[in-house]
Order: C-alpha cells, then sequence, then structure tokens
C-alpha cells in the first residue's frame, strides 16, 4: 500500500490509501477487508473505493440536522450527497450532474458535498430513493458521456393521486420543475401540485439525436455506457413539451392481465346460465319480441357471498362482445350534492348512446339499501334516481340490459324488486356434490396434478356447504402444500404436481365460509373409540350416514328421511362423545349449540340466536346441529306463566318452528342428548321433530368389556389383571365411571413409584373402592317409566 499523502510526509494520517497490486483508491478502514479481496469484483463489492474517477459505495438516507446552504428544499431530493474528499479524487466538482448507478437502475443527480465523517458516504433523501427505487450497492461517477436535448417527454401517473386531466397550470408547473434536469426513459419524478405529489414515470422520449461519427468519443462514450448500463440521457428545456397519457396502452395490458372469466371457465351453474342468456338476449335485441310489448330489462343475481355472483354476471358480458359499464358503489358514491345522481344518469346515457349495452351493478343493496326510518337524505335521493333510469331504460327500445347482483336480497327496496324493474330473480344457489365436481374439474384444469377422476369425485362428495370462492381457497391451500413438499424433498419443478395427499390436507384446515363464525374444533373420536352402543351407532347412521350416502333409497320408498334423534340416558353413558364421533364419521359440517350462549337478557336476541345457527346449518348442508342437555333450551311450557314472558319459552317456539315450521329444515339433522327427558316439551318429541329416541342404558356387560379393552389397550397392566374379573365387578357402572377405574388405577401406581412402568391387580382394587356407582336406582327407574310410557 502507498498513501495519498506522501509528498506531505505524514503517512499515517492520511484517510486514503492506494493497492499497488490493483491500483484502486480506498479508506483506512478497508483495508484488511480489502487484503482478502484484491481486486475487487466491480459488479458485487463488499467494500468502499475508488477506481478510474469511480466512487463505488452503498446507500444511505441523508440525515442531516440543518439543511445545506444554497440549496432550497425542493432541490434536495436532486442532489446526491458525498463526502468532500471523495469528489476531488473522483474529478467531481460541486454541483457537477453525476450519474448515481444501482444495480436495477441509472439517475442523473447533482454532487454536494458532505461533512460526514465516512469518506465513502453516498447518501440520497429517503423520497428520492423511494421513487426510482435506489437502495444497495451504487456507483457514482461523472457524467461525461453526450446528452441529448428533449423535444417531447411522454409521461403517465404512478402515483396514488391523479388529476382527471392535464390542465395549463400543471403544464407550466412541469415545465417550472424540471428545467435543466437530466431524465432518462423509465425514471420516476414528482412534482407538488396543491399540497399533494404527483409521481409520473417516464414512458417514452422523442428527440433529434446526434449522431456522433467521431471514432474516439464514440469510444470514450461506449466505455461510460458500459457502466451506465447502455442508457440514453436527454436534457429537459423550458420549452419541451410534456404529455401526459392516460396510461391507455399500459391499462389495456392490465385489462389483458386481469382475469378475463369466459363461459367455459364456470362450471356447475349451466342450466341456470342459459335461462339468465335468454333473458339477455331479448332485452338486448338478439331475438325479435312479440308485438309491440317490452320484455323485462332488469336481472337479479342473488346468492350467498363467493358463491358467483360476479363471475357468472362477467362470464356472459364476455360472451356478448358489446359495450359494458361496471358500477361499484364506492366509485360513484360522493359526499358532493347531486353528484353520486349526475354520475349515474351520466353512465346510463352513456350505455344508451353505445346501445346494446349491458350495465352490471355490483352489490346493488350498498347502492340503494331499502327505505326505513333510518335512511338518510342521499340515500333516498340515490334510489329515487335508480328507480328513474329502470323505468326510463324499460320504457324504451334501447337494448340496454341492467345485471345486478346482491348477497343481501332482503336488503333490496321492495319498489326495485317489481316487474317492470327487475323483474327477473335468479338464485346462485350453493353447489350440490355433482356441480362442486364441475367447478373443481375446471379448477384443477389450470393446475398440473395427479388427481384422478375418482379422486376429484370424492373431495366434491366431502365439501359439504362449499361455494365457489371455497373450493377456489382448498386449491390454493393444495398448491401451498404441493410447494411446501418440493421445498422439503428439493424437487424439480418439472416434477412438482399437486397430489390427492395435498388435497386430504387442504381439506383439514379449510371449512365452509359460511361456518367460520360457528366454527368448532371437533375432536377426533371414532366409532371404533366407543365401546358397546351398536344399536345406538345403528340408528345414528340411518338419520345421518343413509340419507347423504344413499339418497335414492329414501326416494324409492317416497320417504323423508329422519330429522332429528334424541338420546336420554344416565350421566356418563357416552352421549356426548358418540355425537362427537358422528361428527368426525360422517365428515359433514358440524354445528354445536351451547345452550347458556343463545339466552340474551334483550328480547328477540335469544330467538335471532336460534334462527341464526339454523339458517347457517341449511346454508352450509348437510350439517348435524347438536344440542347436548336440551332440557334447558327445551323445557316443558308451564299453563301457569304468561304467555311469552319466559325467554326459555320463546326460545324453544322459535326451535319448534325451525324444526318443523314452514321453511323446509333441507338436509340438516338434529342431534340432541339430556339425562332428563320427562322435563322436555311434548311439542319437541313428536315425529318430524325428534323422530328417534333412543335410550342409552348403563353399559351391559358386553359393552364394559368394550370399553376396558379399548382403555386398557395403551396402557401397562400387568398380567394377573383379569379383563372379565373387572368387567364382573363394574355392575351398574356408567362407561365414564369405567373409564375413571382405569385412570385411578394409573394415578396409584404413580403414588407409589412416579417411574412406575407397569399397573398391577391392587392398583385396580383400590380404584375399585374409590369409585362406586353414581347413578340412583330411583334415576333408572324414572328412564324405564318414560320408556314405557312412549312405547
Amino acid at each position: 500500500m502507498t498513501s495519498k499523502g506522501r509528498e506531505s510526509g505524514r503517512k499515517s494520517l492520511s484517510p486514503w490509501m492506494t493497492c499497488e497490486k490493483c491500483q484502486i483508491t480506498l479508506p483506512q478502514k478497508c483495508v484488511e477487508n480489502h487484503d482478502t479481496n484484491c481486486p475487487p469484483n466491480l459488479q458485487k463489492w463488499n467494500h468502499d473505493f475508488i477506481y478510474n474517477n469511480v466512487l463505488y459505495g452503498t446507500i444511505e438516507t441523508y440525515k442531516s440536522p440543518e439543511q445545506p446552504k444554497n440549496v432550497s428544499e425542493r432541490a434536495l431530493d436532486d442532489i446526491v450527497f458525498v463526502s468532500h474528499n471523495a469528489l476531488q479524487l473522483c474529478e467531481i466538482a460541486i454541483g457537477d450532474p453525476v450519474l448515481v448507478t444501482t444495480v436495477e437502475n441509472t439517475v442523473v443527480k447533482t454532487a454536494w458535498p458532505t461533512k460526514d465523517k465516512s469518506l465513502t458516504s453516498i447518501s440520497l433523501t429517503k423520497h428520492a430513493m423511494e421513487l426510482n427505487d435506489l437502495r444497495g450497492l451504487v456507483k457514482i461517477q461523472k457524467l461525461d458521456c453526450p446528452v441529448n436535448i428533449a423535444k417531447e417527454f411522454i409521461i403517465c401517473n404512478v402515483g396514488k393521486y391523479t388529476l382527471p386531466e392535464a390542465t395549463m397550470e400543471l403544464n407550466i408547473i412541469l415545465k417550472n420543475y424540471n428545467e435543466h434536469k437530466i431524465y432518462s426513459v423509465g425514471n420516476k419524478f414528482s412534482v407538488p401540485f396543491y399540497g399533494k405529489k404527483l409521481m409520473y414515470r417516464i414512458t417514452q422520449v422523442l428527440s433529434d439525436e446526434h449522431v456522433n461519427n467521431d471514432l474516439h468519443e464514440q469510444l470514450e462514450q461506449l466505455n461510460i455506457k458500459d457502466q451506465a448500463h447502455n442508457i440514453k440521457l436527454y436534457k429537459v428545456l423550458y420549452n419541451t413539451k410534456w404529455t401526459i397519457i392516460n396510461d391507455v396502452q399500459e391499462n389495456k395490458e392490465k385489462e389483458q392481465k386481469k382475469v378475463k372469466y369466459k363461459v367455459k371457465d364456470v362450471g356447475g351453474y349451466d342450466k341456470l346460465m342459459e335461462d339468465i342468456k335468454d333473458v339477455l338476449d331479448i332485452g338486448l335485441g338478439r331475438c325479435q319480441s312479440i308485438g309491440d310489448f317490452y320484455i323485462n330489462k332488469g336481472i337479479l343475481l342473488y346468492g350467498t357471498a363467493g358463491v358467483g355472483k360476479s363471475i357468472i354476471a362477467n362470464a356472459l358480458i364476455s360472451q356478448y362482445d358489446i359495450n359494458s359499464v361496471t358500477i361499484n358503489t364506492s366509485d360513484i358514491y360522493s359526499k358532493s350534492l347531486g353528484e353520486t345522481e349526475q354520475k349515474l344518469q351520466d353512465i346510463f346515457m352513456e350505455a344508451k348512446t353505445k346501445a346494446p349495452s349491458i350495465i352490471l351493478i355490483e352489490e346493488i343493496d350498498s347502492l340503494c339499501p331499502k327505505r326505513s326510518t333510518s335512511s338518510t337524505d342521499h340515500e333516498r335521493r340515490v334510489l329515487s334516481q335508480v328507480i328513474a333510469l329502470f323505468d326510463d331504460i324499460q320504457n324504451t327500445d334501447d337494448n340496454v340490459v341492467i345485471l345486478a347482483t346482491t348477497s343481501k336480497l332482503d336488503f333490496v327496496d321492495s319498489s326495485l324488486r317489481r316487474p317492470g324493474r327487475i323483474d327477473k330473480e335468479f338464485e346462485i344457489y350453493v353447489p350440490t356434490p355433482t356441480m362442486r365436481m364441475e367447478i373443481l374439474q375446471k379448477m384443477l384444469s389450470k393446475i398440473p396434478n395427479t388427481l384422478s377422476k375418482d379422486d376429484v369425485a370424492n373431495i366434491a362428495f366431502v365439501t359439504h356447504g362449499f361455494i365457489g370462492a371455497d373450493l377456489y381457497g382448498l386449491c390454493s391451500q393444495a398448491i401451498l402444500n404441493a410447494v411446501k413438499r418440493r421445498q422439503k424433498t428439493n424437487a424439480t419443478s418439472e416434477l412438482s404436481k399437486v397430489t390427492s395427499a395435498d388435497f386430504d390436507r387442504a381439506l383439514a384446515v379449510s371449512k365452509p365460509s359460511a361456518m367460520k363464525e360457528v366454527l368448532i374444533e371437533v375432536p377426533n373420536v371414532r366409532w371404533s373409540d366407543i365401546g358397546g352402543q351398536k344399536d345406538l351407532k345403528l340408528k345414528l347412521q340411518q338419520a345421518v350416514e343413509w340419507p347423504l350416502c344413499h339418497p335414492e333409497a329414501f326416494l324409492r320408498m317416497g320417504i323423508t328421511p329422519p330429522r332429528g334423534v334424541l338420546m336420554f340416558g344416565p350421566p356418563g353413558c357416552s352421549k356426548t362423545m358418540i355425537a362427537r364421533a358422528l361428527a368426525t364419521e360422517s365428515k359433514v359440517n358440524f354445528l354445536n349449540i351451547k345452550g347458556p350462549e343463545l339466552f340474551s337478557k334483550w328480547v328477540g336476541e335469544s330467538e335471532k340466536a336460534v334462527r341464526e345457527v339454523f339458517r347457517k346449518a341449511r346454508q352450509v348442508s348437510p350439517s348435524i346441529v347438536f344440542i347436548d342437555e336440551i332440557d334447558a333450551l327445551g323445557g316443558e311450557r308451564s299453563s301457569s306463566s304468561s304467555a311469552g314472558s319466559n325467554v326459555q319459552e320463546r326460545v324453544l317456539a322459535q326451535l319448534l318452528t325451525e324444526l318443523d315450521g314452514v321453511t323446509a329444515l333441507g338436509s340438516v339433522t338434529l342431534v340432541a342428548a339430556t339425562n332428563r327427558p320427562d322435563k322436555i316439551d311434548k311439542a319437541l318429541l313428536r315425529p318430524g321433530r325428534l323422530d328417534r329416541i333412543i335410550y342409552v342404558p348403563l353399559p351391559d356387560y358386553e359393552t364394559r368389556q368394550e370399553i376396558f379393552d379399548i382403555k386398557l389397550r395403551n396402557m401397562p397392566i400387568a398380567e394377573d389383571v383379569q379383563i372379565q374379573d373387572l368387567v364382573d365387578l363394574t355392575e351398574g357402572y356408567s362407561g365414564a365411571e369405567v373409564q375413571a377405574i382405569c385412570h385411578e388405577a394409573a394415578m396409584k401406581a404413580l403414588e407409589e413409584d412416579l417411574n412406575a412402568t407397569i399397573i398391577t391387580k391392587e392398583h385396580f382394587k383400590a380404584a375399585l373402592s374409590i369409585i362406586t356407582p353414581r347413578t340412583p336406582a330411583s334415576l333408572i327407574n324414572l328412564y324405564n317409566d318414560y320408556m314405557n310410557k312412549i312405547h
């Protein structure tokens, strides 16, 4: 190494060093780092240095307690701050234009000295760094290459603020703000406009480019251009023209990139789409109407959120190569008086002039909600305007059709839902298993997969209550699982395909969106985990699994499946556990009602809670609604209390109407459990509501033996423990008590020795002496009397 300050004779005090091998100049602090990296990589360096009058460093954010003298705040974003020493070594004068080159971008800034202690610091303002995405490694060099004079800059808006049109005022600001600045195509800049920062990107520059024939100059220019990514630079003069384009080309590209739904992309709803298409054909004048009669021009698609209303509407619109307008409430709502109505008028007027047209109104319930006492004046005016525009289109022969969508049909004002306005209402219903299979096949056609037709059919069968958006989410989760699997195994991308196992894992975490609010974790309990109770298991399978797996059998016999099942019996006889197993084994959606949650001190809230549970159950059908301890919810109504005064009675009334009211329950099964069937209201126990009443008795000899087998399978028991003896000794014990004996025996073994590895006969004897049967004979007699009464 040789010191730059040799002539002064004070080598040790010089902050800079020159490497004799590679001739780079670097600060003293980087010497050790350089010794291991000599010569440094000019593309990816790991310490700061100067070579051939070019400073190689890293960008930092400019932070200074005070603003530099003679520099206005406006000019700060156009300045690169470099230490005085570094400027001298790079032969850059203060105020010179310099090329700032990062890995991805090149911009021209003005060099300015900084008092920063770090010799090689290169700093820019935060806004300048964010604007052109300048970060990481950076090169600073004097601008020596020729700069062309620009005749016209074509720019497009890229910021969050946009102006509806380019004004003369903005043009003057652009001229003043950018005079004498140097840009290249792709650079971004910002200008202040009434407190906003308008951001633009340069998309094209028109100029009289100077053709250079001097070979020496060409070679010199080539050297600089190599370092500056072969970039062409253009200088702005005051008379340079500025043209702001609405990014028409980019918008077109974005529109092309945006997912355009075709009819062939929509699965499952072919018949429904044919019906909607027939109405559209007549409304658009494709089919001649009979006589001088105007066929309806308003169509409403309704269904739960995510079922596919917008996709179906857009797919139908794409089939007609005609003018279409989409109205989103957020786009046209304005707080200014009359502006929303004016925008609506303009949209409808444009649709008329460009007829045939389709106007798509997304979520019409939020554009003009139902009139009520709480409606604002603005909402009423918008509704009146929409009604007037509907009537106007209906009474003319303009070939304009209005398609509207909503997920809250009840919230659409009744004055819109009448013939002459919105006449045709199509429900986009929750897909059936066959429809789900079609939808999945359409989605899987875009995903590399190894699924067979049977795999897809199985997925379609078990995805009860899934709508289009849920199936899309399921596919997304399966892709995520496949990507994770590929990362773990380091497989090549050619081999990565979505498999059936990926979908199985996705199904474990994906639930229908309507279940998200009432989602409960169903414990993984199998029929095999429950000893005995064969009759009860069979009756539950008949009520829940048969209608799902063999619907044709019920149709053939001309009957409907059982509506509800009531299990009653002594406490601890696995009634709740059986419900859990049912939820796991049947794979249907499982809603658990906890009685106390339904009760509210507000009038009407309790009944609403019951209604909501059954509404959700219908939405995600087939499903099971499980009510534990139903006697607390459906207790017998007393004749003495005044009608309707008791919350419990109102909840019971709501429960009765939900189970067998005017609204069909659909594929929803009610499973209830209780210890006191005599306390339940008789209206709840009639056929058509709780059809099946099943007694779950204390476990018999065979059942107790099965329970012991299941429990002791995973416990280290001594050879002298005879299961038959335990079964004989536990006569009159409930299932929960039998399980408690096993637990207590294990605890006794641990009491004696915490490192115990075996449970002996003595431990079981001690457990039997502690745990005694707690089901009183009076309760068994009550059940027997009840059984005799109902049979």
